[in-house]
């Protein structure tokens, strides 16, 4: 990895003080960050784009004080986590966090997972049913009915920016461009309108934006969306949607934002089909794509009570 340039952000940027504690993990042999808090059983927390593991930093602490272990991990590609060359595709993102499981020294955990992370936790639970006890999910759809939501033009325009992220180079050179702020733009866009006015959603922003500027990291959030879209006629892509049609058996919450622009409440509603195990959706009124930075307080009490069940 070529070093950062001078006055460009580096990885140590997202080393966040605060009452948790920051550590390496190596899993799937790549070596992960993630920040942890508390004891008790583990709670496994997965953030989405463009965020990294900060975006838990309520749930961290409100979690670790209702008597979780609860480790929050920057996907691979994200934040302080390695950022290899390739493996940004859902079967190794989620072989990733069973492995991070592992290296914890536990079996099973509550895992949750917000957007891209929820995509993970879905695909944890189908291919590695034995390391997740619970699963919450939080802004994202079932894989499956992701796909089928090709067919309404609704989501469709919704998840126009994965079309035009599945171009090289240039969607890394927008995310990070200093003319302008996409970062801002996008969570903006994809906020309820209360967050985005207070100055917790300024900060997240500036925290967002610096950590798409690390060297390699838009890439790496970039490269999950090329896989998304260019796998869908590949065989790899074929096979890991027949794999993902097995209902899992995980107890299984889902948390969606009412306002979410991005999945869209109707597509992600019909997620419960592939759940065989004990099922609930609960809608966020207020809420658009980032519930947990937008009612942190709600969401982290769902989680507790979901977790400890």
């Amino acid at each position: 990895m070529r070093p950062p340039a001078a006055g460009q952000p580096d990885a140590t940027s997202v080393l966040l003080p605060g009452p948790w504690a920051h550590r390496d993990i190596s899993a799937n042999g790549v070596r992960l960050h993630a920040a942890e808090a508390g004891e008790g059983p583990l709670v496994l927390l997965l953030h989405g784009f463009p965020q990294f593991w900060w975006s838990w930093r309520n749930q961290l602490t409100g979690l670790a004080a209702a008597g979780f272990r609860v480790v929050a991990p920057d996907l691979r590609g994200y934040g302080a986590s390695d950022k290899p060359p390739r493996g940004y595709d859902l079967p190794t993102a989620a072989a990733d966090a069973a492995a991070v499981v592992r290296a914890l020294g536990e079996t099973e955990a509550v895992v949750v997972g917000a957007d891209w992370g929820g995509l993970v936790g879905w695909t944890m639970a189908a291919l590695h049913p034995r390391s997740v006890r619970r699963l919450v999910v939080v802004s994202a759809a079932h894989p499956r009915r992701l796909r089928g939501s090709i067919t309404d033009a609704r989501q469709r325009r919704a998840l126009a920016h994965t079309l035009a992220f599945q171009l090289p180079r240039l969607p890394e050179r927008r995310l990070t461009r200093a003319d302008d702020d996409p970062v801002a733009e996008l969570m903006r866009r994809w906020s309820g309108s209360s967050w985005a006015q207070t100055a917790d959603f300024a900060e997240a922003v500036g925290r967002y934006r610096e950590a798409a500027r690390i060297p390699q990291a838009a890439y790496g959030a970039m490269e999950y969306y090329r896989w998304a879209g260019r796998s869908q006629l590949r065989p790899d892509g074929l096979r890991f949607a027949r794999r993902m049609a097995a209902p899992i058996t995980a107890p299984t919450l889902q948390l969606h934002g009412a306002l979410d622009p991005c999945v869209l409440p109707s597509t992600a509603l019909g997620s419960g089909r592939y759940v065989a195990g004990a099922y609930e959706w609960r809608e966020l009124p207020g809420a658009g794509h980032f519930p947990h930075e937008e009612d942190p307080d709600e969401v982290t009490t769902a989680i507790a009570a979901w977790a400890g069940a």
